[in-house]
């Protein structure tokens, strides 16, 4: 999995100091991937005379955050004479679940604040710098920006393009089908990759808010779309189903986990399924995404069918596609949608014979 963007040195001796104390507090902040949403991942790290004191993360969403914590570590504030902190995003600056971190960090007798990169979400956005330079401490900014933001790609496009990160996903065979050429509409179970990647397509789905796939695909699948095969937090699952024809035996309707339809015909709450009701002459893909941002939600996964994906890459609501390639051969089926998307192929992750290759909408 790619969890933020790579730091492209030859040797770690090419790399500064603030870079070398940046990039931990960047892994320190990776390690709560998942669990943090709707807040950003975000790391910690005080140094002092050349030498790491105390570290911290934020863990998930309500506990402290990353700079509390890693204060919090040290036993007398006084020791921090002089010290510096690595922080991977600018502190807040604004009352929440908790306290704004820039007002603790001007009450310290710190030398200088590092940050990664600013915050975009407008109860920040330069205010907590701000506090912190009017306390008399040094700041130095965008020290590796270009991973920070990485990191918490998710948060940044929910507040700098008002809708959740898109990614898409399906999985396809060697020769370019995602599934089998079917008669009479049959719902035979057609499995593409294998343990690994399903291991890491589950991965995909606990760092998500959301998941969306399309009724035929539950019909023909009868899908769970939840996290068996990972650890973490079950993604929010979502069907578009215009007419109701999904049976309630259904797993997404009949397990008890969280699930929204969006459909024509009606609104409200059932038990664990939110009705959403849209209308489908209009623009349906803004019309999801639309509800999903209304809601809070900053990351969504497409997992399919075809024609589902293919309605947002026409509409170009995707920031990055994960296709899964397996091995299999079978020369004729359904042809995946890989040729709208090819020109933004970045790279690509083996799993011995298989692969996971990875587009960008950048």
């Amino acid at each position: 999995m790619i969890i933020f963007a790579s730091v492209n040195y030859s040797k770690k001796e090419d790399m500064t100091t603030d870079e070398k104390y940046m990039l931990r507090a960047l892994t320190l902040a990776s390690m709560a991937k998942g669990n943090t949403s709707p807040n950003p991942m975000v790391g910690a790290v005080i140094v002092k005379e050349g030498k790491i004191i105390a570290e911290g993360y934020h863990h998930r969403c309500g506990c402290a955050h990353a700079e509390i914590e890693a204060i919090n570590s040290v036993k007398d504030t006084q020791s921090l004479q002089g010290a510096e902190m690595y922080v991977s995003l600018e502190p807040c600056a604004h009352w929440g679940k908790q306290p704004p971190c820039a007002d603790r960090l001007s009450q310290l007798p710190l030398k200088r604040v590092i940050i990664g990169c600013l915050d975009s979400n407008p109860l920040v956005s330069g205010k907590g710098i701000e506090i912190i330079k009017k306390a008399g401490i040094a700041v130095t900014t965008g020290v590796l920006e270009r991973q920070a933001r990485g990191l918490n790609k998710y948060f940044f496009t929910y507040f700098e393009k008002k809708r959740p990160y898109i990614t898409l996903k399906w999985a396809q065979t060697a020769d370019g089908f995602i599934d089998i050429s079917r008669q009479n509409n049959s719902n035979e179970r057609f499995w593409i990759t294998n343990s690994a990647l399903k291991i890491a397509s589950h991965a995909l789905r606990a760092a998500n808010d959301c998941i969306l796939v399309g009724r035929q695909t539950v019909q023909r699948d009868n899908p769970q779309l939840n996290i068996r095969h990972f650890y973490g937090q079950n993604p929010l699952r979502i069907v578009i189903d215009s007419s109701l024809r999904i049976t309630e035996s259904s797993h997404i309707l009949a397990d008890g986990g969280d699930t929204i339809v969006f459909n024509s015909l009606k609104e409200g709450k059932r038990e664990h399924i939110t009705y959403v009701k849209i209308d489908f002459c209009d623009n349906v893909p803004w019309q999801i995404i639309h509800y999903i941002y209304s809601i809070g939600k900053n990351s969504l996964i497409i997992e399919g069918g075809k024609q589902t994906l293919l309605s947002f890459i026409k509409e170009g609501l995707w920031d990055e596609a994960n296709i899964y390639v397996g091995e299999k051969r079978i020369k004729e089926g359904l042809s995946c949608p890989q040729d709208k998307i090819k020109k933004f192929f970045s790279c690509q992750e083996s799993y011995g014979p298989q692969r996971i290759e990875y587009y960008f909408n950048v």
